[in-house]
């Protein structure tokens, strides 16, 4: 098993997966069991398909399996490159997201090709999303992930405290909060990411909300280019390109641990590309 902060240059920031490669799948409840024991937002399984560069994934929060998850994926890239030095590019294979392009360039940047996750606006947000904002936000929208709360200013994203048993009955969905970054930040827009029903209170950084957000900053900004921050306490910074039907993510990872984990024989399963929610 290894350890790798995403979307970072340095240890201890970023957002933190852990990635198991197999060569076969565990039971399901085993890889649940891993992902609780390990208690970072996910854990990752990879399963090397007959075709050189192609993989299996699948991502396990500590409460449940996700369909989909941005930085436990370019963690798995950073891990599986890194074993095989001379792969630089490499598919994985999901069944809510399809084949999703990976490649790393010189400086060890990871892209990850997406579908694009444009969020749509909500009509009549729902009545626990507006009480659990203390400040209401300009527009709500929606995507397949998570309601979308934008903001004017980042000041308040930064100062966003909402109430999170009132999120929580808004599953399966999640909730981001997002706002144009300051005039004097490097980044384009700013978001935080709340996801108490489906894994923690609050996510470092999370890849898989970008493939909503920057087609939407895309669109307000008039650019297809952006770089994005995620305000959490140990943060994050995420490449963005919104390309037709696609969005590229890049980022960094840094490899934080490595070991063995103990897992008992019997707990092995031919389990194939089970479909997730």
């Amino acid at each position: 098993m290894y350890q790798v902060d995403a979307f970072t240059t340095s240890v201890f920031s970023g957002n933190y997966a852990a990635v198991v490669p197999l060569t076969s799948w565990l039971a399901e409840a085993t890889m649940q069991a891993i992902a609780a024991e390990n208690n970072v937002s996910e854990t990752a399984f990879t399963v090397p398909r007959n075709e050189p560069g192609h993989y299996d994934i699948r991502w396990f929060s500590p409460l449940a399996e996700i369909d989909f998850c941005g930085h436990a994926t370019l963690a798995s890239a950073k891990v599986l490159m890194t074993e095989q030095g001379s792969l630089n590019t490499l598919y994985f294979h999901a069944p809510a997201v399809g084949a999703l392009a990976v490649e790393q360039d010189s400086t060890g940047l990871i892209t990850m090709t997406f579908p694009n996750q444009m969020p749509q606006t909500v009509a009549q947000p729902p009545a626990q999303l507006l009480a659990a904002l203390a400040t209401a936000p300009r527009q709500v929208m929606k995507n397949r992930q998570a309601y979308f709360a934008i903001y004017d200013q980042q000041q308040q994203v930064e100062q966003c405290q909402p109430k999170l048993d009132l999120l929580r009955q808004l599953a399966p969905l999640d909730v981001v909060v997002t706002a144009p970054a300051n005039q004097d930040s490097e980044a384009d827009f700013v978001s935080r990411y709340f996801w108490p029903a489906n894994g923690g209170d609050e996510d470092q950084v999370t890849g898989s909300i970008h493939t909503g957000l920057a087609p939407y900053w895309a669109q307000q900004l008039g650019k297809d280019t952006l770089t994005a921050q995620q305000l959490s306490s140990r943060g994050g910074t995420l490449y963005c390109q919104v390309k037709g039907q696609h969005v590229l993510i890049s980022g960094y990872g840094v490899l934080y641990l490595s070991g063995t984990i103990q897992v008992p024989q019997h707990t092995t399963a031919n389990e194939g590309n089970k479909a997730v929610r």
